[in-house]
């Protein structure tokens, strides 16, 4: 009796071990579920940290700066400026990166020239309707608007001061319409001169293997740290794996030119500036500011470094274009400079470039030249009579105001009072790009039109004007007494 009964006490020391053994295992599991969060975590938080390559944390950073592109345009089956021959719609594709919160976008040219329409998606799916700000054709960047409902998010903009051959890249795009797809490659040489076509060629370019498709074109091409340091532009015709990129630091220089504060808002700085980029050097140096301009009346002086801009960090002139974007005249900016190792603020009032004499001596001579080429054309005497208008051909600076589909037009500087011009609609600083079916590129395109023997029969004639990048317009009813 005393063996079984110390059989069944055995039996159940057994049996009350094996529950507490049990009840230890269950709450070291929930320590480890409260703890983790899941049973599974640790496992799939080192797969994570595996997967999650320098690669992928490259694109997490930049991927919401890149937008796609989607265009309309006309083509035309004459060569006519403002024919009315047969037409038919042609849709495009490409690539734009965000470098202004506001919705400013940098792109190709080419991917903008001669469109209707632009339509830009983000990578959260919405779409905005966007316009074209400024475009520099041989440079192939343009700069279109978009007008988002919040903040964007700006890319980071890295350097191409210190490209290295074989450093890994990542290009980003609307690859033949597949929107933000992504491909890798690395850096197979630099400084390549290609030349696409008749009208096209570029100088300086990075060439790498990542796949730069058709669609890519005005899309970031990406380092490790994600940020840009090139725009892709072209791929060669025929040959696998051959693309070309424009370097950042280059793309930055026009960039600067084209968002200028001048040609969008008409404000003046008479700020002059070199971006100095060398690796992770890279601050906007002053040069001697223009005289008596809003520069140098704020004390301003060569070899100052810009550090900020109102609240915008200033690493190169695109910067402080940026920071100046959306001022009128008579604002004050608050800059942040160093000077002799010292750090001190100085405030900059912007002057009405319209209204402002400049003394560059660079630029002078070239409006001279420019005015002293036709100041002594009759044409100029019979604008004047018969339209009301005198005008100049304008700058290559003004240019880039024009839409990429006109070749270019003349400046109205003044405009007679009670005149035909005056009457309906022109006014000083709009750009005559057309009269009838005619582009007006210059005097002898005006010539053609107020000599043509027709003439009354165009009467009253149509005229075409760019005004802050919109295309205007209207009739002007002329008296050609005593003309031909």
């Amino acid at each position: 009796m005393e063996l079984g009964h110390a059989s069944n006490r055995t039996a159940h020391l057994d049996e009350l071990s094996h529950r507490m053994i049990k009840c230890f295992y269950k709450l070291t599991l929930c320590t480890m579920i409260l703890v983790t969060g899941s049973g599974a975590f640790c496992e799939n938080s080192i797969a994570s940290d595996v997967r999650k390559t320098p690669l992928v944390r490259a694109i997490e950073r930049a991927k919401t700066s890149v937008v796609n592109i989607h265009s309309e345009k006309t083509a035309r089956t004459e060569d006519s400026l403002f024919g009315s021959g047969k037409s038919r719609k042609v849709n495009g594709m490409g690539t734009g990166i965000i470098v202004d919160p506001r919705g400013y976008i940098v792109t190709n040219h080419h991917v903008i020239d001669g469109v209707d329409s632009l339509r830009v998606t983000m990578m959260d799916g919405s779409t905005y309707n966007a316009r074209i700000i400024s475009s520099n054709q041989s440079e192939d960047l343009a700069i279109i608007k978009i007008n988002p409902t919040k903040k964007l998010t700006v890319m980071p903009p890295g350097t191409s001061s210190d490209l290295m051959l074989g450093e890994t890249v990542i290009a980003v795009g609307n690859a033949f319409g597949y929107e933000h797809s992504v491909t890798s490659g690395i850096i197979s040489s630099l400084s390549r001169d290609v030349e696409v076509n008749e009208k096209q060629s570029y100088k300086n370019l990075i060439q790498t293997d990542a796949s730069i498709n058709p669609g890519n074109s005005g899309g970031p091409l990406l380092n490790l740290d994600g940020e840009v340091v090139g725009i892709n532009v072209a791929i060669r015709a025929g040959a696998q794996r051959i693309g070309f990129a424009i370097p950042i630091d280059d793309a930055r220089k026009i960039i600067a030119d084209l968002i200028s504060t001048e040609l969008i808002d008409h404000t003046y700085h008479g700020i002059l500036a070199n971006d100095i980029k060398q690796g992770d050097k890279q601050m906007l140096v002053l040069g001697n500011p223009e005289k008596n301009s809003p520069a140098e009346k704020s004390g301003l002086k060569k070899d100052d470094i810009v550090m900020k801009a109102g609240s915008v960090n200033v690493v190169d002139r695109a910067d402080l274009e940026r920071a100046f974007m959306g001022h009128k005249p008579g604002d004050t900016i608050d800059l942040l400079i160093r000077r002799d190792e010292k750090t001190q603020s100085v405030q900059i009032t912007l002057a009405d470039s319209t209204t402002v004499a400049r003394t560059t001596p660079v630029s002078a001579p070239i409006v001279r030249a420019q005015n002293n080429e036709i100041s002594n054309d009759p044409t100029l005497e019979k604008t004047w009579e018969v339209l009301g208008i005198r005008i100049t051909k304008i700058t290559e600076s003004q240019k880039h105001m024009l839409n990429p589909r006109y070749e270019g037009g003349m400046l109205i500087e003044e405009v007679r009072p009670q005149s035909p011009a005056a009457m309906n609609g022109m006014r000083r600083g709009d750009i005559l790009v057309g009269l009838h079916i005619w582009e007006t590129v210059n005097l002898s395109n005006i010539s053609y039109v107020l000599s043509n023997s027709k003439l009354p029969s165009f009467n009253p004639l149509k005229f075409y004007i760019l005004r802050k990048n919109e295309t205007l317009y209207g009739h002007l009813p002329l008296n050609l007494t005593g003309t031909p």
